[in-house]
């Protein structure tokens, strides 16, 4: 299968040469975090819930940009941090919080093939 974007996608070989650090930060995407990243994720990635960080929960959009600012501040994530996004649900979650991420300017993304079931 070819892919459009090839080089957003990580695979977890890919991931143990190039662990997170201070410029580097994984971030696993959760619809159910209680049943995902609360019983184990990759050891520091942090967590980005989907339904209560990137969805407002009245206008049920994403949330404001400063909202957004707030998160990526909370997460340890700065405009020049690379983001490696993975999650349950196949991606879909990280999917569309790399869009998110898009929409406000974060260029500096990747996607880890497989999402959770290849990462634990």
């Amino acid at each position: 299968m070819s892919y459009a974007h090839p080089e957003v996608l990580v695979d977890t070989e890919w991931l143990s040469q190039n662990p997170p650090n201070e410029n580097r930060k994984l971030v696993e995407v959760d619809y159910d975090p209680v049943n995902g990243y609360q019983k184990g994720h990759i050891n520091g990635s942090s967590l980005i819930w989907w339904k209560r960080d990137i969805n407002d929960p009245i206008t049920r959009d994403i949330i404001s940009k400063k909202e957004f600012e707030a998160l990526m501040s909370k997460n340890g994530i700065t405009a020049d941090t690379e983001v490696i996004l993975y999650g349950d649900f196949n991606n879909w979650f990280a999917a569309f919080v790399f869009w998110v991420f898009k929409i406000y300017g974060h260029e500096n993304l990747k996607i880890m093939n497989g999402g959770r079931k290849n990462g634990n």
